[in-house]
């Protein structure tokens, strides 16, 4: 688990998150194309807001995507959570060597965005979790 911290803009964004949602920012990552931002446990509908209002205020504020990951203390759930616009039906963890490895299963039609251009979206998923759980390596299938 990385000790998480947060640079003067992130910090902008997380205040700006919690003023607007009146919820609980656990994390923040600035990725190229979008902001993601954990919510603790309970907290993931009030931060979307009422027909994704927030998120939508948000994004024309920040003038970037912004993606809400809902945190949980079990790594299958969170790691569920990161990739739950994808239709998960699946988490398996398992130890490989000294690597613990998530699998997550999605939805066939929604494993190349899952995945993204170049891996990517594997990618920033991978280090959010490695940001909460002890979990260096995740695939999709």
């Amino acid at each position: 688990m990385v000790e998480v911290t947060f640079d003067e803009r992130t910090m902008t964004f997380v205040a700006l998150f919690q003023d607007v949602t009146r919820t609980t920012v656990v994390d923040c990552v600035d990725a190229v194309d979008r902001l993601i931002f954990v919510v603790k446990e309970g907290d993931i509908g009030k931060a979307i807001g009422k027909k994704g209002e927030h998120v939508a205020k948000l994004k024309r504020i920040m003038n970037k995507d912004i993606h809400v990951v809902e945190y949980a203390d079990a790594p299958e759930k969170f790691v569920a959570n990161v990739f739950r616009n994808y239709d998960v039906k699946g988490v398996h963890i398992e130890q490989r060597g000294d690597v613990t490895h998530a699998t997550v299963t999605v939805d066939a039609k929604k494993k190349g965005r899952a995945i993204g251009k170049e891996g990517r979206n594997l990618r920033v998923s991978r280090d959010l979790i490695a940001r909460h759980h002890p979990i260096q390596s995740v695939s999709v299938a």
